[in-house]
C-alpha cells in the first residue's frame, strides 16, 4: 500500500466521522423538541459506515499479492425505532387530545459520548494524514 492510499482512507475516515458528528448535532438541537402527535415528533439519526467498495488498485494489489487498505463510505443516515417518550401535561398547549406530548427519542449522554468518539476519531484520522505528508516530505529530501 502506497502513501497516497493513505490520504485517501484517511481523508474517507475524516469525512464519515464529519457526517456522524453533524446527526449527532442534529440530534442534540432536537433532543428537547415536542410534539402533539407521534408522527411529528423527531427521531434520533444515526448514519450507517460500510467498507468502501474495491476499485481497479485493489484487485491488481490483491493479484500482487499485497492486501490494499479500503476506506470507509456512508451509505444512509436511518432513523432510531426506539419509542418515544410521552409526558402527560394536560395544560401544555401542545398536548394531545388524551393530554399527552411527545419527546424525541434521544438519548443526550449516548449522543455525548458518540460525539466524543467521532472527534476523536476525525482528530487521529488528521494525525494520521500529517505523519504520511511528512514521511513524503522526508523522502523528497533523502537524495539530496
Amino acid at each position: 500500500m502506497s502513501l497516497s492510499n493513505v490520504f485517501g482512507i484517511a481523508g474517507s475516515a475524516m469525512n464519515a466521522q464529519s457526517i456522524r458528528l453533524n446527526t449527532t448535532a442534529s440530534n442534540l438541537a432536537n433532543a428537547e423538541s415536542i410534539s402533539s402527535s407521534e408522527g411529528e415528533t423527531y427521531r434520533a439519526r444515526k448514519p450507517v459506515f460500510a467498507v468502501q467498495a474495491p476499485t481497479e488498485d485493489h484487485y491488481r494489489a490483491a493479484e500482487a499479492g499485497a492486501v490494499p487498505g479500503q476506506g470507509v463510505e456512508v451509505k444512509g443516515i436511518v432513523e432510531s425505532d426506539a419509542p418515544l417518550r410521552m409526558v402527560y401535561e394536560p395544560n401544555h398547549p401542545m398536548s394531545d387530545e388524551n393530554g399527552y406530548i411527545y419527546y424525541p427519542n434521544v438519548n443526550v449522554v449516548e449522543e455525548m459520548a458518540d460525539m466524543i468518539s467521532a472527534s476523536r476519531s476525525f482528530q487521529i484520522n488528521t494525525e494520521i494524514m500529517n505523519t504520511a505528508k511528512q514521511m513524503l516530505q522526508r523522502t523528497l529530501t533523502l537524495g539530496q
